[in-house]
């Protein structure tokens, strides 16, 4: 899009709307009716109507959601108003006359402006012609200039009782008359008021040095060098040239002698920078600019969950309201969890099923749906059922209601040219236009069969358990019984239930079968249970569909992306919130969407960073609910992988870079203020949250930072990035933000005008800002990329290159040239990328090591405890033996040889068995160890082949253009050169060496294994035995030899029976002592 000519245009106000129309404004709350005169402004920004008193109320264009006329508008329920505007009476034409205006910051803080006018239609004429301006992207997209000019507008809207516009500080009856305020002195006023030094350091920049303006050469430079998108083509999009920028300095010129004279002023300056022809969205996207003649299931879809709530999942009040404010919006599905209903009227409700949430009739959300399914987007409306009706009867008037009150809008039958059958694709937005949709269990019927018997049919969703059907006692409380709704239905559930209901999928796994009438009104949106990408892709339906809940989604797009991504080129699939997000909080929906998911549902009730995104990127296509993913992400025959880190096939890679210049008017109040800018994107695109500084000054008017640009220099795939620019107060209070699609991005200097936390435009809050966006060139190619896109340009500083040296002496030869030299080993072993693959490694060595270690402590612990056991028992044997008499004195003896010999042998079986698990384990170790390092050398080796490869391009490229004039010459040396550096050859030497080293270190290892083990085992015996230690250190230089004979010896000895004895006669002693403590106590 060229800067010279901006698409958007602002909306035709009617003449009758400017001049009014008399109404009668009433209001149900306080029964009060007032004549009015309702207009709006000649420029369309505000819809006011004036008093009797003069009195005078608007509303912003921009606030409005929604108009309604006839049995949708509000009807009066105060009996006074009734009266007045005599309901009662048969035959009325009250319907013909009412208007009710709908307003409000969100979709939940709603106002209700009723009016009724004294002719029949009136009120018609005039809601159709204000959802004009609200489809009207113009509305929310315009520019700073436009909302400067908006500001001036409602100050002459807001007259005092004198009708002079007031000031915030005056005294009694000091005001400005409206003449002496027009346009030229209030433009002056704002420059005074918010001094724009910012924007004169551009324009000194930019035009004739000692000269107080820009010629018209300057500006058609500027506009052209600064402001063009380079990625437009100059035979359709051609650049600036003086005699049209001319007509710039006519429109933003201040001065009458500039302007004939084709110059243009600092202040002229200021207002071009404000003006539509530099808005930093590309505009042309904001209208319908996709194909929409391809199948469904290549779409993302705008989709809510759990519509009908007004806040939290668990307690809140529903409301059929949320099904209108969410379609007008732009959201293509909606959710519907049905309930069955309680007698006597037995009417089907929605509600959150098992919570304190309040419940609306089913009846009154689809004519909430009928009634604005179509009033923003005319492409097809996707109602989710999420069904527990489980009466026949009450599921044949839901299908009932679905058919008349939808009419021709319901799609009851597939079309002709997309049958259900497998290999055929689903239908287009084009195809569907005006249709509503349901997705609900289908289940297939024999022809005649009675659907009044009290049983179910396997539905195609598997994974619901079948549920009893209540009897008409089991579904009727007696009179004067007061059962909660939520504790009855609990009751009747079972275990399996139970846990279901509180999984992660809430109540969407109790969900119940279908009958025929429900069943018959589904056809393309047949949900079922997922059961694995292979199975889809063998049976190929696009026409069924799978939800999950974010942590299932989540798990499939980390284990299998590429199956997911094919899985969703075929078919559709549907992501809700885990069950636990009880405050209605919403999961970041681009990691789905990186995955090609459709149907991403939000808790629209909630603005938070996620929905925020979702509404600003559902805003572009002309608001139709509908964004075309990529080809990737479409053709079968193409391969794509979310989580790439290198570039995408045929993709081209972008870099934006983001300077925050200066804020304007960002709060009310002198506050300190700073900047954040951030990517959402594919995994490999750089994730980095830049920030600015804080204000050193409570500046609120004009804050300056103009620090670094934010760079974010690899955005893999650029249409499925979008960049938030958000501006906060010192303790993070929200100012504004502002989120655009990356491809929506245009270079240049531009004003960001910041919107709502709900995505509504601020009039006042703006951010100065620059912006380059450019293709991804790697460093290594930057030179080669300038000489392919302007070769003249890179000659001719060539050829000044090569003249000043020339004149310098500098002759080129081939003997004098100074060919770069190549890395050794050390140097690439130095590099930052490699150091951290080199920390990396040691880090998982000692971890490693650690693990091992901690596995030989615990193992010596347990037989530490083993030997202490034998040894507590061989002294509680004996002490249990006393030698009282000297008759039994000698088979005492013999039983203390018993158990010795007893003790000795469960010794030597626990030192053997001790010894083998350390042999084992240490084994073990070492087998790992050696085995990481074979594999850290496999990515040393690949590393430095990536770092060579990147290298040897960077040398190839430096002498690209220098063979262009001497190639002959000089390329005996390059190969030379090339051929005597680090190659590929030494690198699998390095290798090899590594490996070398590796495994030698393993043999090393295990010949000194079992030395290790056998010295672990006497350490850990010699905890156990200290008598039998230092006997044996007395005894050593004169034992040697024996000791070589016989390792093990007897292992229970005299000492070691002695001490065994001592300590289980202290423990005895200890137990006595207790017991007494404990008698003396009672």
């Amino acid at each position: 899009m060229s800067v010279l000519t901006p698409i958007l245009t602002p909306p035709e106000v009617k003449k009758y709307m400017t001049e009014g129309e008399r109404f009668i404004k009433w209001d149900d709350e306080s029964a009060n009716a007032h004549p009015v005169i309702l207009r709006v402004d000649p420029k369309g920004f505000y819809l006011y109507w004036t008093f009797q008193s003069k009195e005078i109320e608007f509303l912003d264009i921009t606030s409005i959601r929604d108009t309604r006329v006839g049995k949708f508008a509000k009807i009066p329920k105060n009996h006074k108003l009734r009266e007045v505007f005599n309901l009662d009476f048969p035959n009325n034409n009250f319907l013909h006359k009412i208007l009710t205006v709908v307003s409000g910051p969100d979709m939940v803080d709603l106002t209700f402006h009723n009016f009724v006018s004294y002719k029949e239609n009136v009120g018609k004429n005039w809601a159709d012609d204000i959802m004009d301006f609200i489809r009207n992207p113009f509305i929310y997209n315009a520019s700073r200039y436009t909302f400067l000019e908006k500001i001036l507008v409602k100050l002459k809207l807001q007259l005092n009782a004198e009708g002079k516009i007031p000031l915030l500080f005056h005294f009694q009856n000091d005001g400005i008359n409206p003449e002496d305020f027009p346009e030229k002195v209030y433009k002056t006023f704002l420059i005074n008021l918010c001094p724009r030094p910012d924007i004169d350091e551009i324009f000194t920049s930019h035009h004739s040095k000692a000269k107080p303006y820009m010629t018209k050469d300057h500006l058609t430079k500027f506009i052209n060098k600064k402001q063009r998108n380079s990625h437009l083509n100059d035979t359709l999009f051609p650049p600036a040239k003086p005699d049209r920028v001319q007509g710039l300095i006519e429109k933003y010129e201040p001065s009458g002698m500039n302007i004939q004279r084709g110059q243009l002023s600092p202040e002229g300056m200021v207002w071009f920078l404000c003006g539509p022809e530099n808005s930093i969205i590309s505009q042309d996207k904001l209208f319908l600019y996709q194909d929409l003649n391809q199948p469904l299931s290549h779409y993302f879809i705008n989709s809510s969950h759990n519509t009908y709530l007004t806040a939290g999942q668990f307690s809140g009040i529903s409301s059929p309201e949320m099904y209108r404010q969410t379609l007008l919006a732009g959201c293509r599905c909606v959710e519907l969890d049905c309930w069955k209903g309680r007698p006597p009227d037995e009417e089907p409700i929605i509600t959150h099923g098992y919570t304190m949430t309040t419940e609306i009739l089913f009846k009154d959300a689809l004519e909430a749906i009928a009634e604005s399914a179509f009033k923003i987007s005319p492409y097809p409306v996707i109602l989710s059922f999420e069904n527990h009706v489980d009466l026949p009867k009450q599921q044949a008037k839901m299908a009932e209601y679905c058919r008349t009150i939808f009419g021709d809008m319901l799609l009851t039958e597939p079309l002709e040219k997309y049958p259900l059958k497998p290999g055929v694709p689903l239908p287009s937005p084009q195809d569907l236009m005006g249709k509503i949709l349901i997705k609900n269990k289908k289940n297939q019927f024999m022809p005649g069969e009675n659907q009044d018997a009290p049983k179910k049919r396997k539905s195609l969703e598997d994974e619901v358990t079948d549920q009893p059907i209540p009897t008409e006692k089991d579904s009727t409380v007696e009179e004067g019984e007061k059962v909660p709704e939520t504790e009855r239905n609990l009751e009747n559930l079972n275990e399996e239930e139970i846990k279901k209901l509180q999984s992660d999928e809430g109540t969407a796994g109790l969900e119940v079968t279908a009958y025929e009438e429900m069943s018959s009104l589904v056809n393309y949106i047949q949900p079922i249970k997922f059961e694995s990408f292979e199975i889809s892709e063998q049976k190929n339906h696009s026409y069924v569909v799978s939800s999950f809940t974010e942590l299932k989604a989540y798990e499939l797009l980390t284990r299998s992306p590429i199956q997911f991504v094919n899985y969703n080129k075929r078919q559709m699939s549907r992501i809700y919130p885990k069950g636990t997000r009880m405050d209605s909080s919403n999961y970041m929906p681009q990691m789905f969407w990186n995955v090609g998911c459709q149907m991403v549902a939000l808790n629209f009730q909630t603005n938070d960073v996620p929905m925020q995104q979702n509404m600003a990127l559902f805003e572009f296509n002309g608001q139709s609910g509908y964004l075309l993913k990529h080809d990737f992400m479409c053709r079968p025959d193409k391969h794509f992988d979310p989580f790439s880190v290198d570039r995408i096939d045929v993709v081209v890679a972008s870099t934006l870079s983001i300077t925050i210049i200066s804020g304007q008017f960002l709060s009310e109040r002198s506050v300190k203020s700073y900047v954040e800018v951030e990517l959402f994107g594919l995994p490999g695109d750089p994730k980095r949250r830049y920030r600015t500084k804080v204000t050193p000054n409570a500046n609120s008017i004009n804050p300056i930072w103009n620090e670094d640009p934010f760079v974010f220099e690899k955005i893999l795939m650029p249409e499925l990035a979008s960049l938030r620019i958000v501006a906060l107060e010192e303790g993070g209070k929200f100012i504004g933000h502002r989120i655009i699609p990356v491809t929506a991005v245009c270079s240049g200097y531009h004003h960001v005008c910041l919107r709502s936390e709900s995505n509504r435009p601020l009039t006042m809050p703006s951010l100065f800002v620059y912006v380059e966006m450019k293709d991804y060139v790697p460093d290594s190619w930057a030179d080669l990329t300038m000489a392919l896109s302007n070769p003249i340009k890179f000659f001719t500083a060539h050829d000044k290159k090569m003249k000043n040296a020339d004149a310098n002496n500098e002759v080129s030869s081939p003997n004098n040239i100074l060919f770069p030299q190549t890395a050794s080993i050390e140097e690439i072993q130095q590099m930052k990328n490699f150091g951290k693959l080199l920390k990396k490694q040691e880090k998982e060595l000692k971890e490693l090591e650690r693990k091992m270690t901690k596995r030989k402590e615990e193992l010596l612990q347990k037989y530490a405890a083993f030997f202490t056991e034998v040894v507590s028992q061989l002294g509680r044997n004996e002490m249990s033996c006393p030698s009282r008499t000297p008759r039994r004195k000698s088979s005492t003896k013999g039983n203390a040889a018993e158990l010795t010999e007893n003790a000795d042998n469960k010794m030597m079986e626990l030192k053997e068995k001790l010894e083998e698990e350390l042999l084992h384990l240490g084994e073990e170790q070492y087998d790992a160890i050696w085995k990481k390092k074979d594999q850290h050398a496999i990515e040393v080796y690949k590393g430095m082949e990536k770092v060579i490869y990147h290298r040897d391009l960077v040398l190839g490229e430096e002498y690209f253009f220098f063979l262009v004039d001497i190639a002959k010459r000089y390329i005996t040396e390059f190969v030379n050169m090339q051929q005597s550096g680090f190659s590929t050859v030494n690198l699998s030497c390095l290798f090899l060496q590594l490996q070398q080293e590796a495994f030698a270190e393993y043999e090393n290892k295990m010949k000194t294994i079992s030395a290790e083990a056998q010295d672990a085992v006497k350490n850990c015996m010699k905890v156990c035995y200290p008598l039998e230690a230092d006997t044996a250190k007395r005894e050593a230089p004169g034992a040697v030899g024996e000791g070589d004979q016989r390792p093990c010896g007897n292992l229970v000895t005299p000492e070691t029976l002695r001490y065994a004895t001592e300590v289980v006669k202290e423990e005895v002693i200890m137990d006595e002592e207790s017991t007494d403590a404990q008698d003396s106590r009672l």
